[in-house]
């Protein structure tokens, strides 16, 4: 198989992993739906009716619906790059005699990776009932914008808890919601987010950390064949020196797999550390993923109720509290007792 065939076999992998990364933080799914709906419209002149609606019972399966699908695929992608470290990777940095901790390293923030994600998926994220609602009711204060009094959730038949939401997908409403991750198949509320965070941590580093050992192993093989210093012939017959393309040719004809494995976890490691980052900013802000969504509407749009016709609606973030409070807040959820301390 020659080189332009690999390089298109691969950049096809990368962007199917591309779409399966957006899916990561569960916030994209609104932008999959209506994209997934423009493509069936016009798929639907060429595609049987009867495919159709196999076609939209499996979506509705796997994006509105409690799936395994997600966590199966999850595990499937860590067991294929640490397999791919562990039988090639590590082996080759240890004859080139890697020091031994930092190979331990990325198996290290496994382990504390998959306590996370253990407590993430199991933990309840905040699930709100009869037996807990006016306890929770009394927590956040309705701020008139996002969260107004007196509304009730029709699935439910209660009144919303400011900062809840219902989720459809688990069909219950959420304390402090954040959003539903497919990846953990479970919503992320007000008793979770603190594992979901040192879970989306610990997935970044051990990503980065996979990349530069295996990026330092490719670095170290070219310096030891002195490969830059030396020439090739083209197809042609005229010779050249060695420059950058022909190097990673000549690294994905020799070690295809890991090469194809440092493209992902460098894929990966790039869309995680920006998702850690905008996480990070909501965390210090004190503010969920669904606030965030919803108060991109306001300064365009009027709410007759609250001010005059000709003046819009400018959202204030009424729970931040300062930094070091709002990331408090995250690891130690704040009662009903505690606010009536304030």
């Amino acid at each position: 198989m020659d080189f332009l065939t690999l390089f298109l076999v691969y950049l096809g992998f990368v962007l199917a992993a591309v779409a399966v990364l957006c899916v990561c933080s569960g916030r994209t799914e609104g932008f999959l739906a209506r994209s997934a709906n423009r493509a069936s419209q016009v798929l639907s002149f060429v595609i049987p009716t009867q495919l159709q609606r196999v076609t939209h019972r499996a979506l509705h399966r796997l994006f509105h619906t409690r799936s395994c699908l997600f966590v199966v695929l999850h595990i499937a992608l860590q067991a294929a790059v640490y397999g791919e470290y562990t039988w090639e990777v590590f082996v080759y940095c240890w004859e080139l005699q890697f020091h031994l901790l930092l190979l331990l390293l990325p198996y290290l923030l496994l382990a504390g990776n998959m306590g996370c994600f253990v407590l993430c998926s199991r933990a309840n994220p905040g699930i709100i009932t009869k037996s807990n609602h006016a306890s929770l009711v009394k927590i956040y204060a309705y701020d008139g914008v996002l969260f107004q009094k007196g509304i009730a959730c029709p699935t439910c038949n209660m009144e919303k808890p400011a900062r809840s939401k219902h989720c459809s997908v688990c069909n219950t409403c959420v304390h402090r919601f954040d959003h539903h991750c497919v990846w953990v198949n479970n919503c992320i509320g007000a008793f979770n987010t603190n594992y979901f965070l040192l879970y989306l941590f610990t997935l970044t580093a051990m990503a980065a950390t996979i990349g530069v050992i295996t990026a330092a192993f490719l670095v170290e093989v070219v310096l030891l064949s002195n490969m830059m210093r030396g020439r090739y012939i083209d197809d042609q017959g005229q010779e050249h020196a060695v420059e950058i393309l022909f190097l990673i040719q000549h690294l994905f004809l020799t070690f295809p797999r890991i090469v194809f494995m440092l493209g992902f976890v460098v894929l990966l490691t790039l869309v995680l550390a920006v998702y850690c980052c905008f996480s990070l900013y909501l965390a210090s802000t004190n503010q969920t993923s669904n606030e965030w969504c919803k108060s991109r509407r306001y300064g365009r749009s009027h709410h007759p109720t609250l001010q005059p016709r000709d003046r819009p609606v400018v959202y204030n973030n009424i729970y931040s509290k300062g930094v070091w409070m709002n990331l408090k807040e995250i690891f130690k959820p704040p009662t009903v007792l505690e606010r009536k301390k304030k």
